[in-house]
């Protein structure tokens, strides 16, 4: 792994223990699971029933936590660090699920699954091609995949933050075009797309797709 993705992985779990410092466990996860309800009504699509599922990427408290009726793989390269670190994680509070402390591109499974999810995720990883392409080879024909993205807005500050690490929880800086293609690039046809957050710098994107049958 490159030695930018290893600092973000670092400053990413020091990150998410101030975030949660002071927090109630029990205040920030209803919190969030609302959060996460709120998101899936915005890009219109309901909380799926008796279907697998892949959270990829998934933090101490992703879009697991309200998929209570779906056996659900949850992978996460910090996952035993936020078990250990994090009181607001506790694995036994999601019996449905399988908890896998493993890279994105480095992730294999023999079933493959109805949805994949990789929320605030692929910003993050290390080899950006092979994550794309890892996590539509984990879709089933015709299987959905949701990715949420920061894409830039203005191509001169897209470079210098290549060229700087003016981001270091992110060492991918794209704009949404080159994200789309990436995504396409895998066999996976774009649906539906989604601006869920607009500002200067970024704009907070949901693309939808579907793995070809």
């Amino acid at each position: 792994m490159s030695l930018r993705w290893n600092i973000a992985q670092k400053a990413e779990l020091k990150w998410w223990k101030n975030y949660l410092k002071g927090k109630s466990p029990e205040e920030y996860l209803a919190w969030k699971k609302s959060y996460w309800q709120g998101f899936m009504k915005k890009i219109g699509l309901a909380i799926p029933k008796a279907e697998s599922l892949l959270d990829a990427g998934c933090g101490p408290a992703g879009i697991f936590t309200i998929f209570e009726n779906n056996q659900v793989v949850a992978l996460d390269p910090l996952m035993d660090s936020y078990e250990k670190e994090i009181p607001h994680f506790s694995p036994s509070q999601y019996p449905n699920c399988k908890f896998v402390s493993q890279s994105l591109e480095s992730f294999q499974s023999a079933e493959k699954f109805d949805q994949v999810y990789c929320i605030n995720a692929i910003n993050h990883v290390d080899d950006l091609q092979l994550a794309f392409q890892n996590l539509a080879n984990q879709v089933k024909p015709g299987g959905r995949l949701v990715v949420s993205i920061d894409a830039h807005n203005h191509s001169f500050l897209k470079k210098i933050f290549q060229l700087i690490p003016g981001d270091i929880l992110h060492p991918h800086q794209y704009n949404l075009e080159e994200y789309k293609k990436m995504m396409e690039n895998t066999g996976v046809k774009i649906t539906a797309e989604y601006r869920l957050d607009k500002a200067f710098i970024f704009d907070y994107w949901v693309l939808v797709g579907e793995r070809s049958m």
